[in-house]
């Protein structure tokens, strides 16, 4: 069992009244980590002391900051084995989703080192003679990043890697079904020698969450959110954030589809789908949710997926090596047994999988799926995909589109141009030809539309998201008035 306390200007606190909770392993039941429960007063003590280190953290030279934040991705890269040993506990994740998560937040770190001297600025031409315009990006201020259980380094980090090269410091709002994870995060931030209030983390309890965002939102000092998270939630954060008058970056739910055309490669199709769609058990945000499949190579394409889908073992990763491991609940599980079984009461087939254990569940395919059916619309988040068969690229363009989210894509073609047309015809904010449609590098322009979200993790656009435009001018002339 892990102890996990509050982050406040560099030390571990308690929670008022030494309040805390439990996480419980999601497959033996046990107590996975004893984390403080903070209350409102305890996320305010933390935007304080966020607030009385952004002068010294935002005047630091881009250098100086770089060498930080490379020296806490090697930091972070080091405790990988701990990083494992927590996402195992709290969440049921394979030692590979855990490896992969340090692997490309320790490179997210390192991105954003670089782009700490690439905060610039522009010389605006003036109509007014002896008038020096400048657009200069500033540091924003505090920053407050809420991030999710399901990547949980990879998102943790995202969450306060960007803010902190633009120069913010950081209140970092753990999540509930994975304080531990989350809090190392900021252990090695501490540990590469940030400053004291630079990198601050909160953990509550799940009854006090709505309370404790609501006070971090109402905190003068914060500036910007992040959020990652479902679409449901992600409403709440940007309603309460915009009668504080907040810019919000979101990065919400999704439904990806993956587009087989009639040209495919069947074979790179079929390992494309059962990565994107199994991968952590499908608790990816990007996780391959429907596979629009033309019906000329159907048949073929579904007899393939469903024998890969059934080559792929489940289990306690903890006890042997698995493809995929725990579903995050019980409960998790039965909402997508749920939508199974009433997909295949209207006429949808199981092909592979279909079954669970305890919170862990198979690989499972359902052919036949139907806008009639909830599988068709909901977003699973467990590890099932649905086959939606169609004639013609007209009607994969479609139903791909025919979704709330926009998140990520996939379109699978020999004919890369058609392919690529294809690609630009679907309503989403990021689209893989050839590849699965989960996919993140550090760099890239990461985020969706729709009911997915807005704004951008990653790259120079991140820069947009975490600081403030400024117009100043110099005049080297006598000025000149009418009155």
């Amino acid at each position: 069992m892990f102890d996990v306390g509050l982050l406040i200007e560099g030390e571990t606190r308690p929670a008022s009244g030494n309040r805390t909770f439990e996480r419980r392993d999601p497959l033996t039941g046990g107590v996975a980590t004893r984390a403080a429960a903070a209350a409102p007063a305890d996320a305010i003590k933390a935007a304080d002391a966020a607030a009385a280190a952004f002068p010294g953290w935002s005047a630091l030279g881009p250098n100086a900051r770089r060498a930080l934040l490379l020296k806490a991705a090697d930091a972070l890269q080091a405790r990988a084995p701990e990083f494992v040993e927590r996402m195992a506990a709290e969440i049921g994740a394979t030692q590979a989703w855990a490896g992969f998560n340090v692997h490309l937040a320790s490179g997210m770190l390192r991105e954003a080192a670089g782009m700490t001297t690439q905060v610039g600025g522009e010389i605006i031409p003036s109509d007014k003679p002896g008038c020096m315009a400048m657009a200069l990006r500033q540091p924003a201020g505090v920053v407050l990043g809420i991030a999710p259980w399901n990547a949980p380094v990879i998102l943790g980090v995202r969450a306060l890697a960007m803010p902190l090269a633009c120069g913010n410091t950081v209140v970092l709002k753990a999540s509930e079904l994975c304080p531990g994870t989350h809090s190392l995060i900021a252990e090695v931030m501490t540990s590469a020698g940030l400053p004291k209030g630079v990198v601050n983390v909160v953990t509550n309890a799940p009854a006090d969450a709505a309370a404790v965002v609501e006070a971090l939102i109402a905190h003068t000092a914060v500036r910007r959110i992040n959020f990652t998270g479902s679409t449901k939630v992600g409403r709440i954060i940007a309603e309460t954030a915009a009668r504080h008058l907040k810019p919000v970056l979101l990065e919400l739910g999704g439904k990806a589809p993956l587009l087989v055309l009639d040209d495919a490669d069947l074979d790179e199709a079929v390992k494309a789908s059962a990565f994107g769609a199994f991968m952590n058990q499908g608790q990816i945000c990007m996780s391959t949710e429907r596979i629009v499949v033309d019906s000329k190579v159907a048949d073929t394409f579904v007899s393939k997926l469903a024998t890969k889908a059934a080559s792929m073992p489940a289990g306690d990763p903890r006890k042997g090596k698995v493809a995929l491991g725990s579903v995050i609940s019980r409960e998790a599980v039965e909402r997508v047994l749920s939508l199974i079984d009433e997909a295949v009461g209207k006429g949808a087939k199981v092909v592979a999988g279909g079954k669970a254990e305890g919170t862990v569940m198979q690989a499972t395919v359902v052919d036949g799926v139907t806008p009639a059916m909830k599988l068709y619309h909901e977003e699973s988040f467990g590890p099932v995909v649905s086959v939606v068969r169609v004639d013609g690229v007209d009607a994969a363009v479609k139903t791909a589109n025919d979704t709330e989210y926009g998140l990520s894509a996939a379109v699978f073609g020999r004919d890369i141009v058609r392919a690529l047309d294809v690609a630009k015809r679907i309503d989403s904010g990021i689209c893989h030809v050839n590849g699965p449609t989960v996919h993140d590098e550090a760099q890239m322009p990461f985020g969706g539309t729709k009911a997915s979200g807005y704004g951008r993790f990653g790259g120079r656009q991140a820069i947009d998201e975490f600081t403030e435009t400024r117009w100043i001018t110099v005049e080297t002339q006598p000025g000149h008035y009418p009155i």
